[in-house]
C-alpha cells in the first residue's frame, strides 16, 4: 500500500495515505483475527470453517470503508483511494462467494498486490504472482483450500485490483 500511494501521490506524501490503507486493510484485520484466536473464537489465524467467516469480513470492510472516509476527508490521492475501493469491493466478493463455497481470501490479497502494483507502476510487478503461485500453493499444500479455491480467490484478487485501478 505505502507503493500504491507513493505511485498515486508522484512523490513521498502518498507513502503515509498507503500505511494508513496498510493499516485499515491488513492490520486491523489481522489484529481482530489474533484478538478473537486468543478468546478462542478461532483455532487459528486460518479460519477454516467458512461459517464463522462473515464476523471477519464485517471488520475488513468497516476498516477499510473508514479508512476511506479518512481519505476523502483528507483528500487523499485518487489513486491510493481507488486501491481501497478496490479491495472493499474484492471482500464483499469474497463475501458473496464464501456464502456458498470456501473461496482462498489469502489467494485473493496475494494476487490483488502484483496487479495494483503493476497498474500504478510497471508491468514488471507481475513478475510477482510467483509469490502469488506460492501463496495458492501453501493453501493447497497445508489442505486448508483445493486448487479451484485457491485460483478463484486468485483471480477475484487479481480482476478487482485492475478493474478499479485501470478505470
Amino acid at each position: 500500500m505505502p507503493g500504491i500511494g507513493l505511485a498515486a501521490a508522484g512523490d513521498w506524501s502518498g507513502i503515509p495515505w498507503g500505511l494508513l490503507g496498510a493499516l485499515c486493510a491488513g492490520i486491523v484485520p489481522a489484529a481482530y483475527i489474533e484478538w478473537e484466536r486468543k478468546r478462542g473464537t478461532w483455532g487459528d489465524r486460518n479460519i477454516v470453517d467458512r461459517t464463522k467467516r462473515p464476523p471477519i469480513f464485517a471488520v475488513i470492510l468497516a476498516s477499510i470503508g473508514l479508512g476511506s472516509i479518512i481519505m476523502i476527508l483528507g483528500h487523499a490521492p485518487t489513486g491510493i483511494l481507488l486501491a481501497m475501493l478496490a479491495l472493499w469491493a474484492m471482500t464483499v466478493v469474497l463475501l458473496a462467494v464464501n456464502h456458498v463455497w470456501k473461496i482462498s481470501v489469502d489467494s485473493a490479497v496475494a494476487s490483488a498486490i502484483p496487479a495494483m502494483l503493476a497498474v500504478v507502476h510497471t508491468p514488471w510487478w507481475l513478475l510477482a504472482y510467483g509469490l502469488t503461485l506460492a501463496v495458492c500453493w501453501s493453501r493447497v499444500a497445508l489442505t486448508y483450500h483445493s486448487i479451484a479455491q485457491t485460483a478463484a480467490g486468485a483471480g477475484v484478487g487479481a480482476t478487482t485490483a485492475a478493474a478499479f485501478l485501470l478505470t
